[in-house]
């Protein structure tokens, strides 16, 4: 069954690198933290949660977006790109978000053998405690 994925950054780290050009480049994002939550067509859901680090080493100081200036989809962009060419990772955050809406979905059930029985009320057992506890006098 497929699934309908939505990702959210949920926080970040930066700090100041020097890139191949020997340019600092200030709050570089280094470490991402985020959440995938995964739809199937009945609407069940599932949720992942990674974390994926990053380098600024490469990026040449043109092409260096700054701290502010980022939004969200930059860096979904960024995290996408990764999960999206890792086949196996991807497959990997698939099957646990497909494991946890089977196991939310899965529902505990009587089985067929058994007697259908109500348990005993509390008050019940309150009395049955007291019945025991009176003796007969003449014993």
């Amino acid at each position: 069954m497929a699934l309908t994925l939505t990702y959210s950054v949920t926080s970040l780290k930066v700090k100041d690198e020097v890139n191949a050009e020997g340019a600092t480049l200030q709050n570089a994002v280094v470490q991402t933290y985020w959440k995938v939550v995964g739809a199937d067509a009945d609407g069940n859901e599932g949720e992942f949660q990674g974390a994926t680090p990053f380098t600024a080493a490469n990026v040449p100081a043109g092409s260096f977006k700054a701290f502010e200036d980022l939004v969200e989809a930059d860096v979904l962009a960024w995290i996408t790109n990764v999960v999206d060419t890792d086949a196996g990772y991807k497959e990997h955050i698939l099957e646990m978000i497909q494991k946890q809406i089977d196991q939310d979905i899965a529902q505990e059930t009587a089985m067929p053998w058994a007697e259908d029985v109500t348990p005993p009320l509390p008050e019940d057992v309150a009395n049955e405690g007291a019945a025991a506890d009176v003796t007969d006098p003449e014993e």
